[in-house]
């Protein structure tokens, strides 16, 4: 939303000016005339960033894109105008940033701007693909059928990331708590026994003296752990902003054992189902590389796909770069150079989609079923080391006293 500053005159003449917050423009008119019976002599949006709606945390989600998307294919097929579609979607969009970017949209489009244009000027909504693919679909005239693409594309997309994370996130969050459990008993626990141990004169078990000095050492280091543990966190996301510390780190990442070939295949799945839409949409080639290299979602692969470009501009292949990687297996590099050899390059890359899609999905599965018991039963020996080293002691106290 914004501040819309405007002058207009009641029904009796008289001369009014004030500021009005709204979506857009014409909803701004909508309100001063439909709700207050105003005449609006003139309006204009209010610059500055006091008059700007802050969308620090509001982002538009993939759900929210395939959403929108779906809508207007179905709006399009069933002859609805292009403006009146926007228009409607505007009004009932469930995410505001959303909402807004439709409502200048609309805006433009009743001035004459093309869709592709005037999406462009949203670009924290609309990713470069959805752009250059809109403005294909206006020159080849089947917008609606590019509107299903996208959604089926954002699907996808949607389903891949969403076993990656729940992959990654269940032996994560199960691994934080652990640790979190090991830090109490160790700093709160362990502590209150060791008074105990030493009012008695006698020599305690190795296991005893070992989990006392790491219950100390633990009470006395606990808040560098934390500080250190976010200092870290931090420190990622912000040296992820740097494009050399962020391929470091993506490369980090994919040759982790067990997590970097699921990082590996989903990234593969990202920009074969991203090339694949572009091709068909009938998008250049060149410019399909340029999109993919900055919806990549990986740095190391983004590198690649910069050598791609490159390889195409001098009129070489597409395969050469990828097979001289080792982000590509054999599969891919085969798959690529049939479709540059027979004209098909955007069904080979729709295959090889499908294909590290359900290598994604059966990865994530064996991942979280190996994950599961093999952190509890760590879990399990780390407490049970700790119960053991009190318990010990405590059966031979008994013993002496008894």
């Amino acid at each position: 939303m914004a501040f819309y500053q405007y002058e207009a005159r009641t029904r009796q003449g008289e001369l009014l000016s004030g500021k009005i917050k709204a979506d857009s423009q014409i909803e701004a008119e909508k309100k001063l005339v439909g709700d207050k019976n105003l005449s609006v002599l003139q309006m204009s949006k209010m610059q500055g960033i006091l008059y700007q709606d802050l969308d620090l945390f509001n982002r538009v989600t993939s759900k929210d894109m395939v959403i929108f998307l779906r809508q207007m294919n179905t709006l399009l097929a069933a002859g609805i105008p292009l403006v009146d579609s926007i228009n409607l979607l505007s009004q009932q969009a469930p995410n505001r940033l959303l909402r807004s970017a439709l409502a200048e949209i609309e805006d433009d489009l009743r001035q004459g701007v093309s869709l592709s244009h005037a999406a462009e000027k949203h670009r924290k909504v609309f990713q470069p693909l959805v752009i250059n693919m809109i403005r294909a679909g206006e020159a080849a005239g089947i917008l609606d059928e590019i509107f299903e693409r996208l959604a089926i594309y954002y699907e996808k997309q949607n389903a891949t990331k969403q076993k990656v994370i729940s992959a990654l996130a269940y032996p994560s969050t199960l691994g934080v708590v652990a640790i979190g459990v090991v830090m109490f008993l160790l700093a709160v626990v362990v502590p209150s026994f060791a008074d105990m141990f030493a009012s008695f004169d006698s020599e305690l078990p190795w296991i005893t003296l070992f989990v006392l000095h790491a219950g100390e050492w633990t009470q006395s280091y606990a808040w560098v752990i934390i500080i250190a543990f976010i200092l870290a966190i931090v420190g990622i996301r912000v040296g992820r902003k740097n494009d050399d510390i962020r391929y470091y780190l993506d490369y980090a990442m994919l040759k982790l054992p067990i997590v970097g070939p699921i990082l590996q295949k989903s990234a593969l799945a990202r920009m074969s189902r991203t090339l694949s839409s572009l091709f068909t949409s009938s998008v250049p080639v060149l410019q399909a590389t340029s999109i993919v290299e900055r919806v990549a979602g990986n740095e190391v692969l983004a590198k690649v796909i910069r050598n791609i470009r490159a390889s195409l501009e001098k009129g070489e292949s597409m395969a050469g770069p990828m097979q001289h990687h080792w982000l590509f297996p054999p599969l891919v590099v085969q798959m690529v150079t049939v479709g540059e050899r027979t004209g098909s390059l955007d069904q080979m890359l729709d295959r090889v989609a499908i294909f590290y899609e359900d290598e994604v999905d059966q990865a994530a599965e064996r991942l979280k079923s190996m994950m599961e018991p093999l952190l509890i039963v760590v879990l399990a020996v780390i407490v049970g080391v700790i119960v053991a080293s009190i318990a010990i002691p405590m059966f031979e106290i008994f013993d002496t006293i008894g």
